[in-house]
């Protein structure tokens, strides 16, 4: 009880020292507004030296993470049971999330007060030739083992602890040992991520005071608009899906789900990084009662393919772009966004630079000029840490909701069995 009750001020001890930190660099940001140099060239190295931490560990921990949630699910029948729950979660959210965007950006009237001349615009007609659909599917699939995990190609790197949990699996007696290290490796990850973990309000601090320095209300009054409705309906979807998912599939209480979730939403806010976030969600989901395999499984996954906040994102964005050249969207364009929206995002998955990629590609399905992106590169930094927010929020929520449904199976067949005794 005694310990409980150490943990539990420990937690809120860290999610008060991470929102201190935000406070703290916004007003250190908007004070070094005349002096961007420093904040850039001083404070925004740490921040990096931070982020930097956390990708060297993120690619062991997501492939011993994995490889072991795997083995310790024994049955690659459950494998596939969790795989199938996780991805059906992700892509029904995700073409929900692009439609609430749409739908958002067409009340709202996003871009209707901006008239543009799209001479003074940066041509991004390259960026719809760097990636096909199907040129990434076959990319899923990696043709060697190191490359991967050098260039931390995250679906690769899943693609391979899966193939090798499943292998250990099917080794039965002969992959113990395997198993073993498995388990040894992906806790010394958990524990050195524990200690980055612990400097992430210093973390924090250094990474949104250059933000705010740079991108002062100045420069972002005239894309104020656009800004406000993106995070309206980020929050929304956070709110209403969300909420709803957890209470409806999981009978968690929104309270307690997003409480819980605080820590690791703070820091996706501040980071912008969905990948950086993975330990926090994994810390955080675990002490909301999530499975440790099932999690380990479900949000590296997540983190890597669910981009319900960059759905919104590219709905709220064509929309903006549509209205200020003058376009009139019919609802068949529209359609035709949510579709290509919700593949892309799975289909782009851990391409650098995927955002643009992904815009590009809805942009160029409904006809609307590929200039405008020029728009939105500008505040991008500013719309990516609501973005990743949402998409990180929603691995968590599906990770809940699929462990809900795992034990609600395990109940009913524990029931079935009683019986039949």
């Amino acid at each position: 009880m005694e310990k409980s009750k150490r943990q539990h001020s420990k937690k809120i001890g860290l999610t008060t020292k991470i929102i201190l930190g935000l406070v703290l660099g916004i007003i250190c940001g908007f004070l070094l507004q005349e002096h961007q140099s420093i904040a850039t060239d001083y404070i925004k190295p740490f921040g990096t030296i931070f982020l930097n931490l956390i990708k060297t560990i993120v690619v062991p921990l997501v492939i011993f993470s994995i490889t072991q949630g795997i083995i310790s699910l024994k049955d690659i029948k459950k494998v596939g049971s969790i795989g199938a729950k996780t991805i059906m979660f992700y892509v029904c959210t995700t073409a929900f999330a692009v439609a609430f965007g749409l739908l958002v950006a067409n009340t709202l009237n996003v871009g209707g007060s901006y008239v543009l001349n799209s001479s003074t615009l940066q041509s991004y007609d390259s960026a719809v030739n760097k990636v096909s659909l199907m040129d990434t599917f076959v990319n899923i699939f990696p043709s060697n083992f190191v490359e991967p995990l050098l260039n931390a190609t995250m679906l690769q790197v899943i693609v391979i602890a899966i193939f090798f949990g499943f292998g250990i699996i099917k080794a039965g007696e002969k992959g113990k040992v395997v198993a073993n290290f498995v388990e040894s490796m992906s806790e010394v990850c958990i524990k050195i991520m524990e200690m980055i973990i612990a400097l992430s309000p210093i973390g924090v601090f250094a990474l949104i005071t250059p933000v705010v320095a740079t991108n002062g209300i100045a420069i972002l009054l005239p894309l104020l608009r656009l800004i406000g409705i993106a995070y309206f309906a980020s929050i929304l979807h956070i709110i209403v899906i969300y909420s709803g998912t957890v209470k409806l599939f999981a009978g968690m209480s929104p309270r307690k789900f997003f409480k819980g979730m605080s820590p690791a939403m703070l820091f996706a806010f501040s980071s912008a990084s969905s990948i950086g976030s993975l330990p926090f969600n994994l810390e955080c989901t675990e002490k909301l009662g999530a499975d440790k395999e099932v999690a380990s499984f479900v949000l590296p996954l997540g983190a890597t393919i669910n981009m319900d906040g960059t759905a919104i994102y590219q709905g709220v964005c064509a929309i903006f772009i549509a209205q200020i050249f003058g376009i009139d969207l019919g609802f068949g364009q529209q359609l035709m966004i949510i579709l290509t929206a919700t593949l892309a995002s799975i289909g782009t998955a851990g391409v650098p630079g995927s955002g643009v990629i992904m815009l590009a590609m809805v942009l160029q399905s409904v006809g609307l000029p590929l200039e405008g992106i020029a728009l939105v590169q500008g505040i991008d930094r500013i719309l990516d840490m609501a973005r990743t927010t949402v998409n990180v929020t929603g691995d968590a929520a599906c990770t809940i909701c699929v462990d809900a449904s795992e034990k609600r199976k395990l109940r009913k067949r524990a029931a079935v069995a009683s019986l039949e005794n």
